[in-house]
């Protein structure tokens, strides 16, 4: 009774697929695709603005 058997997660997939369709999943996919394309870039871009300006106010 604890866990899921293959009938249940069959279940569960053809209820999302009919919920959302197969076009919104795939541009969802793609979406975080993008996004994770994205945040890996940015952590491999050196930042200029992340260094403190030149010459303090004090």
């Amino acid at each position: 009774m604890g866990s899921l058997s293959i009938w249940h997660w069959l279940v569960v997939l053809l209820l999302v697929v009919l919920l959302f369709g197969r076009g919104k999943i795939s541009d969802m996919m793609g979406d975080v695709a993008k996004g994770i394309r994205s945040f890996r870039k940015g952590l491999n871009d050196p930042d200029d603005n992340s260094q403190p300006p030149k010459g303090g106010s004090q």
